[in-house]
């Protein structure tokens, strides 16, 4: 498996739909998914270190692990299958593993809120990677850029 970081974000400009990067943390290798927008916002929020007045959903499954004593070890981009990635938590409650499905936007977003680390497996990688250089100037720019576009209807009601 390869440990991974959240690089960047940006925008398909042809679908119009939300892009993270994750690189490869030893190497140079780039995975890109395409998201959701409520995932991407939930991404960029706690990049960006934005407390919202109340619980998202990622931050509320944050809340019930921790109520409930469950340690939330790491979360692993585990297949590519028709276009669609696919993602497993690893979890554990009293010595015991458990190996959640998850779709990889959703991990990502938890696993950012637990500080856990986030891994592609490796034929995954070598499938959908690429050596795309993110320079911090670049990375800054894509998540600032993107969080400019978004609109405040995509909060609900609650105002930041």
């Amino acid at each position: 498996m390869i440990e991974v970081k959240v690089s960047a974000m940006a925008i398909d400009k042809g679908s119009k739909s939300p892009i993270i990067f994750l690189k490869d943390v030893d190497g140079d290798m780039v995975l890109p998914i395409w998201i959701g927008v409520h995932e991407a916002n939930a991404i960029a929020l706690e990049l960006e270190g934005v407390k919202p007045p109340r619980p998202f959903t990622h931050d509320l499954i944050k809340n019930f692990l921790n109520g409930m004593n469950i340690r939330m070890l790491k979360v692993i981009i585990s297949k590519l299958e028709c276009d669609t990635y696919y993602a497993t938590i690893m979890l554990e409650k009293n010595e015991e593993l458990y190996e959640v499905d998850a779709r990889p936007s959703d991990s990502i977003a938890i696993a950012l809120r637990m500080k856990v680390p986030i891994f592609v497996e490796e034929q995954v990688m070598e499938k959908s990677g690429t050596s795309i250089e993110l320079d911090d100037e670049l990375k800054k720019k894509s998540l600032k850029e993107y969080l400019k576009n978004m609109d405040l209807e995509d909060f609900g009601k609650y105002k930041l």
